[in-house]
C-alpha cells in the first residue's frame, strides 16, 4: 500500500500600500563647527534647513510671526530704517537667531539707508568687518568692509553666528508634523496598513486568489473602503478572516502627540497659548488674556527690543526706537 504524503499548504503573503516618507531633521545639522574656507565661516547648522523646519508646525510658524508682528507694531520708523526694512530684519532674527543690516552710503560717504540682506545667505568673513552674501556655488558678493551690522543671539558653543531659541524644540515640531502627515496619509489611503486578509480555505483555487489580490490592490487611493464580495460554496466558517490592524493607528495618541508637541514649541518660544488663539480644553480656560499679554510684553518683548537697540550703538544714531504697546482688552 502506497502512502500519500500530503503536500504542506503554501502560505502566500503580499502587501498593499507603499511606505510614506516624512520630513525629519536630516539636512539641518550638517555641520559640526563653523568651518571656514579662507574667506568666510559656514554656519553651524543649515540655514536652509531651519527655514524649512520653521514651517513644519503651525504653532512654531505662528509663534515666530507673532513675535515679528509685536516688534513691528511697536517700531517707530526712521528716515534711515523704514518699516518694511525693519520687518525683514525682525523676521530674520526670530527665525534664525541672527539678522543683518547693510549701511549703504551716498557718494559723499554719509549713510542714507539701512537695508537688511537676507540672513539665510549672509556669511561672516574670517577677517573682522567683512561679510559675504552667498546664494550658491560661485554666486557670492562681498559687502563693503565695515558696512554690515550683525545682530546675533548668544550661543554657548561659538561666537560667530547666532542660533534661534526654538532650536531645542525642533524635534517636537518635526514630531508634530510627522503625526499630521501620517494621519493625512492614513485617511487618503484606506488600505494603508489597514488589515490582514487571512485565507485558509482549500476550496479557493489559485485563480481566485489572483483575482482577490487584484481587487485588494485596486482598492487603494480613490475608491478605497469599497465593498468586496467573495463566494466559496464549500468553504469553512473560518476559511477567510479579516484581521484589522489599522485600529492601532486609529486608536493612537494623535491628540496627545499634537498637544504635547504644541506645548513644547510654545514653551521654547515662551508665548502664552491664549495669545496664539489656542482653544482651551478645560472649562476654566487659560486665564485673563490681557494680563498674559502684559506679562509677556514685560518679560519677552522688552528684552527683544533692548537687544535690537544695539544697532544704535553701531551706527551712532538712535535709529531703532519703540513705542509702548497698549494691551487691547
Amino acid at each position: 500500500m502506497t502512502e500519500t504524503v500530503a503536500t504542506p499548504a503554501r502560505v502566500e503573503a503580499f502587501t498593499f500600500g507603499e511606505p510614506t516618507p516624512v520630513l525629519d531633521s536630516r539636512g539641518i545639522f550638517d555641520y559640526l563647527e563653523c568651518w571656514d574656507n579662507g574667506r568666510w565661516y559656514d554656519p553651524p547648522v543649515s540655514l536652509d534647513g531651519l527655514a524649512r523646519a520653521a514651517r513644519a508646525s503651525g504653532y512654531l510658524k505662528s509663534g515666530l510671526l507673532f513675535k515679528r508682528n509685536m516688534l513691528v507694531r511697536s517700531f517707530i520708523p526712521h528716515r534711515l530704517l523704514s518699516r518694511e526694512a525693519f520687518e525683514q530684519f525682525a523676521t530674520d532674527w526670530v527665525h534664525f537667531g541672527m539678522a543683518y543690516l547693510e549701511r549703504r552710503r551716498s557718494r559723499l560717504g554719509s549713510a542714507f539707508a539701512l537695508v537688511p540682506p537676507l540672513a539665510k545667505y549672509v556669511r561672516r568673513g574670517v577677517d573682522p568687518g567683512r561679510f559675504w552674501q552667498v546664494h550658491g556655488y560661485q554666486q557670492e558678493h562681498e559687502f563693503e568692509r565695515d558696512s554690515v551690522f550683525q545682530l546675533r543671539e548668544a550661543d554657548v558653543d561659538q561666537e560667530i553666528y547666532g542660533l534661534p531659541e526654538w532650536l531645542a524644540a525642533l524635534q517636537s515640531a518635526l514630531l508634530n508634523e510627522s503625526a499630521t502627515l501620517f494621519r493625512r496619509k492614513y485617511y487618503n489611503n484606506g488600505s494603508h496598513a489597514g488589515f490582514i486578509l487571512y485565507l485558509s480555505d482549500p476550496n479557493v483555487d489559485e485563480g481566485d486568489v489572483d483575482k482577490l489580490r487584484e481587487s485588494l490592490k485596486g482598492a487603494r487611493g480613490p475608491g478605497n473602503f469599497r465593498n468586496l464580495f467573495l463566494h466559496s460554496p464549500s468553504g469553512k466558517k473560518d476559511g477567510l478572516q479579516l484581521i484589522p490592524i489599522s485600529e492601532v493607528a486609529a486608536k493612537d495618541e494623535f491628540t496627545g502627540i499634537k498637544n504635547i508637541t504644541r506645548d513644547d514649541v510654545l514653551a521654547s518660544l515662551r508665548i502664552p497659548p491664549q495669545l496664539l488663539g489656542v482653544v482651551p480644553v478645560n472649562a476654566g480656560g487659560f486665564g485673563d488674556i490681557t494680563k498674559a499679554s502684559s506679562v509677556w510684553e514685560a518679560n519677552e518683548l522688552a528684552p527683544m527690543q533692548e537687544r535690537m537697540r544695539r544697532v544704535n550703538d553701531w551706527l551712532g544714531d538712535e535709529v531703532v526706537r519703540f513705542r509702548a504697546v497698549e494691551a487691547v482688552a
